[in-house]
């Protein structure tokens, strides 16, 4: 298991390292001199100059990389080009919003997900079954800037229940629980249809198991078999995909939070490739990824954990 652990983790900052280097790759790739489309074409040619050292553009691609990385390992992702505040700081004013979209959209399509699961396996082979079957993929099918472009004009402009834009206040938990609703709806929905087929397939391969026709000869209800013996079995593939779905909820949040004018990792990285604020790009790539590749490890180690099937491969 440790020797599984440490691979996994090497592993995650292999991936790290390379997703940096591709990201430095696309800086060069990218058409346009930085200095000028950030200061315009009638920036003098000092100013340019000076943009271009600010930035660390002048010094040799090895050199930037191996700077970047040094500094990374301290905490040091640099000064944003515009303001000279501390990339980390410019990155945590805004994470909690993302991170919080994130996991509300994640919860409640994990709620509703795993329950039109199970009732499609209680009601297998029936029309309810292919009724959740139908609004699942329907769910998959929708992107989410749609459900939220739409979510705006319903809820925001023609009932106007919920806020349009923002965050909500800081110190007003209400506040910021009513701007999330619908962000936090319309990057969760086509989660919700995975993770019903998800569990629908996973619980149907569990129900053939012997504990559960053994549960079923002793006459228990088909609902208490299917969510108290079937289910805590079923659930643990799942947990995988939902390491995954946090990674693309996140991914996500950059088109959501544009509709929404709502600040977040989103709107901060968009504004800064827009201006070509590089140190700003590369340390949200650098923290988004890291925290992606954590939260994988994490899932990947314990169903290590939870599943016997995988710690008997891993033993033998």
């Amino acid at each position: 298991m440790l020797n599984y652990a440490i691979k996994r983790i090497l592993l995650a900052v292999l991936i790290l390292f390379v997703v940096m280097l591709a990201m430095y790759a696309m800086v060069f790739l990218v058409p346009g001199d930085p200095a000028t489309v950030a200061l315009g074409p009638r920036a003098t040619p000092e100013l340019k100059r000076q943009l271009i050292e600010r930035m660390g553009l002048d010094q040799p691609i090895l050199t930037q990389i191996y700077n970047f990385f040094r500094n990374a390992i301290t905490g040091d992702l640099g000064y944003d080009v515009w303001s000279k505040r501390p990339v980390l700081d410019v990155i945590l004013e805004v994470l909690p919003n993302t991170l919080l979209l994130g996991v509300v959209a994640l919860a409640w399509a994990l709620i509703l997900g795993v329950a039109l699961g199970c009732a499609a396996v209680v009601y297998r082979g029936t029309t309810m079954d292919r009724i959740l079957g139908i609004l699942s993929v329907s769910m998959i099918s929708v992107p989410s800037f749609v459900v939220a472009i739409y979510a705006l004009l319903i809820f925001a402009v023609w009932l106007q229940w919920l806020p349009a834009i923002g965050a909500g206040e800081a110190d007003d938990f209400w506040s910021q629980f009513r701007a999330v609703l619908m962000p936090a709806f319309a990057v969760g929905i086509s989660w919700v249809g995975y993770l019903a087929r998800m569990v629908r397939a996973s619980m149907l391969e569990v129900m053939g198991a012997n504990h559960i026709r053994t549960a079923r000869a002793f006459g228990l209800p088909e609902r208490r078999v299917v969510f108290k013996y079937a289910l805590r079995i079923a659930i643990i593939p799942t947990i995988s995909v939902i390491a995954v779905g946090l990674g693309s909820i996140l991914s996500s949040a950059v088109f959501v939070e544009s509709v929404f004018t709502r600040p977040g990792i989103g709107t901060l990285i968009t504004a800064a490739v827009q201006k070509r604020n590089y140190p700003v790009v590369m340390g949200t790539v650098l923290v988004m990824t890291a925290f992606y590749l954590m939260v994988v490890t994490m899932a990947d180690l314990l169903i290590a954990r939870l599943d016997p099937r995988v710690r008997d491969v891993l033993k033998g």
